[in-house]
C-alpha cells in the first residue's frame, strides 16, 4: 500500500510508552495545531513537507498524523516515495487518538 503502514492510536501509545525513538510528525494546519497535538509531535503543515523532509533523519521510522488520516496518508506515501525507511499512518488521525481517550496537550 504505497509504502508504507498503517498504525492505530494503541498501537501508537503502545510505542509512545515503550520509549522507541521516531519522527511523530503532525501534518494539519496551524489552526488545527493550535486545538491540541499529540505530546511529542513535531509539526510540519503537509504543503511544507517537501522542503522540510530532507532535514529530518532517516534512520528512525516516522509516524505522520493529521485529523482523519487523509493528509496524512499523503504524507507517508510522499516520505515512502523520497527513500524514507519505515513510514507509518495514524489510522482515523489525532480524532481516533481523542476517540480512545488518550491526551491531547498544548502546542510547543
Amino acid at each position: 500500500m504505497y509504502g508504507f503502514k498503517e498504525i492505530t492510536a494503541d498501537q501508537l501509545k503502545s510505542l509512545l510508552d515503550s520509549g522507541q525513538n521516531f519522527h511523530l510528525i503532525d501534518v494539519r494546519s496551524p489552526a488545527e495545531v493550535a486545538r491540541g497535538v499529540i505530546a511529542g509531535a513535531r509539526h510540519i503543515p503537509l504543503h511544507l513537507l517537501p522542503m522540510s523532509i530532507q532535514d529530518l533523519e532517516r534512520d528512525r521510522p516516522f509516524v505522520f498524523y493529521c485529523l482523519s488520516g487523509g493528509r496524512s496518508a499523503q504524507a507517508a506515501a510522499f516520505a515512502a516515495a523520497q527513500g524514507a525507511g519505515e513510514v507509518l499512518n495514524l489510522r482515523g488521525g489525532i480524532s481516533a487518538w481523542a476517540g480512545r481517550g488518550f491526551p491531547i496537550v498544548a502546542p510547543d
